[in-house]
């Protein structure tokens, strides 16, 4: 079973700046696509960003410019450097990793942006 551990949110004022991680601890990491899917309160769950294999990156309109999403294969680890926050970027994160038709998801991290 894939396991996916988010970490890194929180809460943080408009225009402040957080780095989501989202760590695998085993089986292949880097031949699979990793995203991060957020949620927020009476919304669906919606694509934030993207990255495939070979580092090909999609990012959702509301986001471009703003969020940066990479991987460190050695670390088995995938990020989301989010800057200049929007107090409606405020929602549950999720990862996630796409095996063909599988989907696996970590548990989720909070991230609140309020003044």
């Amino acid at each position: 079973q894939v396991q996916l551990v988010e970490s890194g949110g929180g809460l943080v004022q408009p225009g402040g700046s957080l780095r989501l991680s989202c760590a695998q601890s085993r089986y292949a990491f880097s031949i699979y696509t990793m995203g991060w899917y957020r949620q927020a309160p009476g919304k669906q769950r919606e694509l934030v960003a993207e990255i495939t294999s070979d580092d090909s990156t999609n990012y959702a309109d509301s986001v471009k410019d703003r969020f940066t999403i990479s991987r460190d294969n050695q670390k088995k680890t995938a990020y989301l450097q989010m800057n200049n926050l929007k107090p409606e970027d405020t929602a549950v994160y999720y990862c996630n990793q796409k095996r063909g038709t599988n989907v696996y998801w970590g548990q989720g991290t909070q991230v609140t942006v309020s003044s």
